[in-house]
């Protein structure tokens, strides 16, 4: 029995496709906690339906560019030997196709079409806003993030976190502390958000063009002086999301990372309701306690012990 060329095709777009789902799940460890690891590859691990998205774009353009390339290097090859001059001392004169010219006409508008049609999906779901949950504006600097909780009544209070980057002596001592550090990601003060909820995130800068990104949220809009821009994420798992500038904003753009932790909504209520008093000290309190869980570790005492 003889395999007819749409049998290949299909068989190697499977095999494509099962090269790029083992390597997704190779992946999936190193983002536990929201930041790369050395040695990974592919994207961060999505967390919400819009990274979910861009993900799965990603892997299907990657997928019609991988067999495009091995169908034109195939026909190269087919070309050099059989059309080869020690075999064609006489070239041919064949000017027209018909059957060629309408083939490679029709296929490139397919494979548009076939990457048009997720792509319009995904822009849709990326600018239709669902009804928010929580709503934070952030502000960019140079160069350090601020991010504001406005109150939803007129009686409750308005509350501003401001996060820099951590020396690598202020990393050292919460590594001790038991809680994962990473280095030029790490900030003082993290901002809360509840798990399975939809946040707003409404975005503007006081200097300079910044522009705010979290990968495994799918989110990255420009933070522009004077305009205020939006983007909005529902984060699927709790754990600590970590994102930069990426737009150039000078001197210390590198060193204004964003931390984000995905909490239960209980404790996002404690968190707000200990800011919103005033008693930064216990929010501070509460952030540890719920990082030291997200890490394994239930007590600073436990800290203590796997130290």
């Amino acid at each position: 029995m003889t395999t007819t060329r749409p049998s290949r095709l299909l068989g190697l777009a499977a095999l494509v496709t099962a090269v790029s789902t083992i390597i997704g799940f190779a992946d999936t460890p190193a983002y536990a906690l929201g930041y790369a690891t050395p040695g990974q590859m592919g994207l961060p691990q999505p967390v919400t339906e819009v990274a979910r998205g861009i993900s799965e774009f990603y892997d299907l353009v990657n997928i019609i560019i991988i067999a495009i390339t091995l169908f034109v290097l195939a026909l190269m090859i087919y070309v050099m030997v059989r059309f080869r001059e020690s075999k064609n001392p006489v070239p041919s004169k064949t000017t027209h196709n018909t059957l060629l010219e309408v083939a490679w006409t029709v296929v490139p508008i397919l494979i548009l079409v076939a990457i048009a049609i997720p792509s319009f999906k995904l822009l849709m779901l990326q600018y239709t806003y669902p009804k928010p949950d929580v709503t934070i504006k952030a502000i960019g600097n140079a160069w350090f993030w601020e991010h504001e909780y406005p109150g939803t009544t007129p009686e409750d209070k308005t509350f501003t976190v401001t996060s820099n980057m951590l020396s690598d002596e202020e990393v050292a001592e919460k590594v001790k502390s038991g809680i994962p550090t990473p280095r030029l990601l790490a900030v003082d003060n993290e901002i809360l958000v509840p798990v399975n909820k939809v946040v707003h995130m409404l975005v503007t800068s006081n200097d300079v063009i910044h522009n705010w990104t979290i990968q495994p949220f799918g989110s990255k809009i420009d933070a522009v002086p004077g305009r205020l821009t939006a983007t909005w994420f529902r984060p699927e798992k709790e754990g600590v999301f970590y994102g930069q500038c990426s737009e150039l904003c000078g001197l210390n753009h590198a060193f204004m990372p964003i931390a984000v932790r995905v909490v239960k909504p209980e404790i996002y209520d404690q968190w707000t309701a200990a800011m919103k008093a005033g008693d930064r000290k216990k929010a501070k309190e509460i952030t540890d306690r719920v990082a030291l869980d997200h890490a394994g570790i239930k007590s600073v005492a436990d800290a203590a012990d796997q130290r």
